[in-house]
């Protein structure tokens, strides 16, 4: 399974971006995928993660509310809109799936692939 993830950039706080995780070499429809984020100088944190069905996907604290994840099987991609950015949102962004169900653990991931950079300006 090989995952990208893309959309990152330079915003400034309060704007928005779409993050794209597209999968290949398995469908996305039998993943799990979860959105991780590490910031310079802090350990890898969880973001968001959806079930390979699409339904009552999981958020941390820090972005529930705000990020939105979604998926397209057919285009064997996930989403992660992010509204209302903040400074504190700054990182690089790295999608990984697993074959089951999704969990917040970094650690019960199998398959991870390169980061994309978001970086929030105040």
């Amino acid at each position: 399974v090989q995952l990208q993830a893309s959309g990152g950039g330079l915003v400034q706080a309060g704007d928005s971006l779409r993050l794209s995780c597209a999968v290949s070499g398995r469908t996305v429809s039998t993943n799990a995928v979860g959105w991780f984020r590490q910031a310079p100088g802090k350990e890898r944190e969880f973001v968001a993660a959806i079930n390979n069905s699409g339904r009552t996907p999981l958020y941390s604290d820090a972005v529930k509310g705000r990020f939105t994840l979604s998926r397209d099987n057919d285009k064997n991609t996930v989403y992660l809109q992010m509204n209302s950015l903040k400074p504190e949102d700054t990182a690089v962004y790295h999608c990984a799936a697993r074959t089951y169900y999704a969990v917040s653990d970094h650690n019960r991931y199998e398959y991870w692939g390169r980061g994309t950079l978001v970086t929030v300006s105040s």
